[in-house]
């Protein structure tokens, strides 16, 4: 028989019950009483500060080069890359090549195309030729890959810009003509090199044609260099050259091994995207800087790494982003394209020419393929267990190499009719404050009316989130400042130089600024 508690009892607890309900209560509402009042008003410092970054408005001229690109003009450019049978740097001191065979060869054919190019934009092109030799290594030990003199030719384009004061800014789209198969000192046996590089080559190129029949206020020039499988010679030569010569060099796009491989039954390539690596701390810069770049938590924000953020920018404008709705009627040129940011100079145990351009301070990336098949790279060609080595024509995908060039023109020709990039850019950090005070100088080529956007991100995201007109808070023509109403300390911020909302330059992260 179940014994049941007495009234009183009963009573008590269900009062207790009631009490500890009301506490409950009032402690909700002493909580949400206390609460930021920006938080109730819908979010915090960093989001109520700016707008979520959106993509800016396309530019007609930008989206008609787009239209133009031909995968057909580039299949036939890496056909005959391909012919040239092995175009090993050191195939430059051969003498017993068949006739039209080679590095050599490859680098006239290359030139004359330049030329084509010039010749059909009214000679708009000044298209020069890099040579020089190689010395050989010393001492020359079983690793070494330039073993006697050896000629080395970089193939290049100016399309010099419009603008007299903003021609002197550079913009570079570079991919390399060399190859090799599985011994790098082989310059006899098939070396193709249908992806690794003529696909890269072929962006340049196909680039080539299609902007040289337009204006743009910076310069552009389109490279094709040789020397990468011995040691990246050929790029370091000529980012040396633009070092000691003081070019305004603000952008380098390298594009190594972008030929979408198509291998039956991979069923993990993603066509849709392309890889982007960029130089974070150069291990070369100054003790101070690095200690500094790290304490601050800045490692990510080296002007490689901006460049990278910008090509992430401008492909939000001109292809479909990938939450578009299924079944949204497109071009090819604006189908889903998307580049990914890969926080690392380059691949393990793999280097490329972005890096030579790096190494002299220049901003520079890489695009690569998202997934390689690393048996069609630097394979002698055969077929061996049933298994197919070789980087053979067949298993590019001339869609996916013109998704890459259409990423890369539109890129350069937004960065080249921007004002181009603000200069010593500064946090202020006097004292302790919830607000943030920027400071810029105009960029070092500016002309006509520039405007300046800040950009901000979270700690703990790679690309920019948020964005405001640095004139809504106290930037004027003649005052290069604003202070917003941001924590310093919770975000990471940029400053970017716009002609209008279409062409915007890469941003700028500031450095701290103490009173003196």
């Amino acid at each position: 028989m179940t014994r049941h508690g007495s009234f009183v009892d009963r009573v008590a607890t269900t009062c207790r019950g009631c009490l500890l309900l009301v506490f409950v209560l009032a402690a909700m509402r002493c909580m949400k009483a206390q609460r930021p009042a920006v938080a109730a008003q819908g979010g915090l410092d960093y989001q109520v500060a700016g707008i979520a970054i959106a993509p800016a408005p396309a530019d007609k001229q930008i989206a008609d080069v787009l239209r133009q690109v031909s995968a057909e003009r580039i299949r036939a450019n890496i056909e005959r890359l391909v012919q040239f049978n092995n175009r090993s740097t050191i195939s430059s001191v051969e003498t017993d090549l068949p006739p039209g065979t080679g590095v050599l060869a490859a680098s006239d054919w290359i030139r004359e195309q330049f030329e084509s190019y010039s010749k059909a934009c009214g000679n708009c092109l000044e298209v020069k030729v890099d040579a020089f030799v190689e010395p050989p290594a010393t001492p020359i030990t079983a690793r070494s890959r330039i073993v006697k003199p050896t000629p080395i030719r970089n193939v290049y384009a100016i399309l010099r810009g419009s603008d007299p004061a903003q021609s002197k800014r550079i913009y570079l789209v570079t991919g390399h003509y060399d190859t090799r198969e599985t011994d790098v000192m082989n310059a006899h046996s098939p070396a193709p090199g249908a992806n690794d590089d003529s696909s890269g080559t072929a962006v340049s190129l196909e680039s080539a044609r299609l902007l040289s029949k337009y204006k743009f206020p910076a310069t552009i020039v389109f490279v094709c260099v040789a020397g990468e499988e011995q040691g990246l010679n050929g790029s370091r030569h000529l980012a040396k050259l633009a070092k000691e010569e003081g070019w305004q060099l603000e952008g380098v796009l390298n594009n190594d091994i972008v030929g979408g491989d198509t291998t039956p039954g991979d069923t993990l390539q993603d066509k849709s995207r392309v890889r982007v690596f960029s130089q974070g701390i150069l291990p070369s810069a100054p003790l101070a800087t690095i200690t500094q770049m790290l304490t601050l938590g800045m490692d990510n924000d080296t002007p490689s790494r901006e460049l990278a953020r910008e090509v992430l920018a401008v492909s939000r404008t001109y292809f479909r982003s990938p939450h578009a709705t299924a079944g949204t009627a497109t071009t090819d040129a604006m189908k889903r394209f998307e580049p990914v940011m890969v926080l690392r100079l380059d691949r393990y145990l793999r280097g490329g020419d972005h890096s030579s351009f790096s190494a002299e301070g220049f901003p520079a990336v890489r695009f690569t393929e998202w997934r390689e098949n690393f048996n069609h790279q630097h394979q002698h060609v055969r077929t061996e267990n049933g298994i197919e080595y070789g980087d053979l024509l067949k298993f590019d995908d001339f869609q996916y190499i013109a998704q890459v060039a259409r990423l890369n023109m539109a890129t350069l020709a937004t960065l080249a009719s921007s004002p181009g990039v603000p200069q010593n850019v500064r946090v202020v950090t006097t004292n302790l404050d919830n607000n943030t005070t920027l400071k810029w100088d105009p960029p070092l080529a500016e002309t006509g009316a520039v405007s300046y956007q800040i950009v901000w991100r979270e700690t703990s995201a790679s690309d920019w989130q948020y964005a405001a007109e640095a004139a809504k808070y106290g930037a004027t023509e003649a005052n290069h400042s604003a202070t917003l109403p941001v924590s310093k300390d919770n975000v990471f911020f940029g400053v970017r130089a716009c002609y209008s909302a279409r062409f915007c330059s890469q941003a700028v992260a500031p450095l701290p600024e103490r009173a003196s």
